[in-house]
């Protein structure tokens, strides 16, 4: 997104048809993870998350704009949060450290991202043994009163068909919100017990 337009993430109607709360559950975040937060903009997720996993947790904030993470610093100043560390990198390229993470996170930056294949690499590289992607993004199946033209949306089957080919196995799969899918996945290794099991 144009970073002239960044007032859009923060636009008080977005928590109606995208709940925060609703993506922290179905992320399964838990008090002292580290989170990578890919394209994380203004800090819409990143805030929440940062809420979630506490004191003792880590929210990494990597967003290309660095005029988005401006917005985000100044949000970060003006609240008793801590630990937010923004980060001026790509999705494929983040520049974190190897196996650091407990969950990768991309919010509606999917269909963006012009080398998937790559970013799914970085994905597991910064992923912990026993951590966890999660992809959300627009649906293709809905009218397009929000988000990019439905040209432009990729669909869940196509994501989970990229995250199997990388070597991830699926834990979960659902719509989310008003106009989101949200697919969750860990390294095919991984003894990550699948959470649409009983």
């Amino acid at each position: 997104m144009d970073a002239s337009r960044a007032y859009r993430l923060d636009l008080p109607e977005r928590t109606h048809f995208l709940p925060p709360d609703e993506v922290i559950r179905a992320l399964g975040i838990r008090a002292g993870d580290t989170v990578a937060d890919l394209g994380a903009g203004t800090g819409y997720f990143a805030l929440p998350i940062a809420s979630a996993v506490g004191s003792s947790g880590r929210v990494i904030a990597v967003d290309a704009q660095e005029e988005m993470l401006n917005h985000l610093r100044k949000k970060v100043a003006s609240s008793a949060i801590s630990v937010i560390e923004p980060v001026h990198a790509e999705a494929d390229r983040t520049t974190l450290a190897g196996k650091a993470c407990d969950i990768v996170f991309l919010a509606n930056v999917w269909h963006e991202i012009a080398d998937r294949e790559a970013a799914l690499a970085e994905a597991k590289r910064i992923l912990k043994s026993e951590g966890r992607i999660a992809i959300l993004d627009w649906r293709p199946d809905v009218e397009p009163e929000h988000g990019p033209p439905l040209a432009h949306r990729l669909t869940l089957p196509g994501t989970i068909a990229e995250l199997v080919a990388a070597g991830f196995r699926i834990l979960s799969q659902q719509n989310i919100g008003k106009y989101s899918w949200l697919v969750l996945g860990a390294a095919a290794g991984s003894q990550i017990r699948n959470l649409s099991a009983p």
